[in-house]
């Protein structure tokens, strides 16, 4: 099974932006005036899954809440703390969240972040072997 993430955005540049240099992702494809939309698609090169992002004329009032979440597990300790340093070179801050389970360190030593359009990514060290 192939696993597609789509989401509307007002900033598609700050988000392709922070997926592509923050959380090492790369850009898998893209459109452009499609029906109205542009957009990108955004994943890791091989997988069976990527990130969607479109923008429109529209502007999103985005309706998302705090269990809201995606959580990404790097492959290894190197990936992990590659995340972790650009994440502190930018200046990004780390959030609670709201759900206890990502906030105990025996359960994971990852870390909560908002993207540009608010959303919480979590980036967990729990798979790393």
């Amino acid at each position: 099974m192939t696993f597609r993430f789509a989401r509307h955005t007002n900033n598609i540049e700050q988000i392709k932006s922070f997926y592509i240099d923050i959380l090492g992702f790369e850009l898998l494809g893209g459109f452009e005036n499609h029906n109205g939309y542009n957009g990108v698609f955004i994943g890791k090169s091989n997988e069976n899954w990527h990130l969607e992002f479109t923008k429109s004329e529209e502007i999103v009032l985005f309706n998302f809440n705090e269990d809201d979440i995606l959580v990404f597990y790097p492959n290894n300790k190197s990936e992990f703390d590659f995340i972790m340093n650009k994440i502190h070179s930018k200046k990004i801050e780390f959030i609670k969240a709201k759900n206890p389970y990502w906030n105990n360190s025996e359960a994971s030593e990852g870390k909560m972040i908002l993207d540009p359009d608010g959303y919480r990514v979590i980036i967990s060290d729990l798979k790393i072997k």
